[in-house]
C-alpha cells in the first residue's frame, strides 16, 4: 500500500515563503507523475504543480513564477517552493502521485495571512 505522508503546512505572511514536502513509502520513480494539489473552502481541488518521472514540471498560471517543485530521489521525496505567497493561497494542500492507481496523501494546511 503506497503512503504518502506531507509536512511543512502553516501559517505565513503574504510575501513569505514555504517548502511543503512529500514523501512517498516506495520508489518515486514508480510513479510517472507526482504533483500538489489545493483546495481552498467552497472551491474546487486544483493542480499545484506536477513532476513527471523524466523530471520535467508544469504548474498553474496562478503560481507561475512563484512556486517552484522539486524532488530529492534518493528521499522519495517531492518539494514544492512556494515564495511571495499571496492570501488567496490559503488551501488544503494535497500531494498526489499516480502509478497505475491514484494516490493522495492526507492534506496540510497553508494559511496566508497577518
Amino acid at each position: 500500500q503506497v503512503q504518502l505522508v506531507e509536512s511543512g503546512g502553516g501559517l505565513v505572511q503574504p510575501g513569505g515563503s514555504l517548502r511543503l514536502s512529500c514523501t512517498a513509502s516506495g520508489n518515486i520513480f514508480s510513479f510517472y507523475v507526482m504533483g500538489w494539489y489545493r483546495q481552498a473552502p467552497g472551491k474546487q481541488r486544483e493542480l499545484v504543480a506536477a513532476i513527471t518521472s523524466g523530471g520535467s514540471t508544469n504548474s498553474a498560471d496562478s503560481v507561475k513564477g512563484r512556486f517552484t517543485i522539486s524532488r530529492d530521489i534518493a528521499k522519495n521525496t517531492v518539494y514544492p517552493q512556494m515564495n511571495s505567497l499571496k492570501p488567496e493561497d490559503t488551501a488544503v494542500y494535497y500531494c498526489n502521485a499516480q502509478a497505475a492507481f491514484g494516490y493522495w496523501g492526507q492534506g496540510t494546511q497553508v494559511t496566508v495571512s497577518w
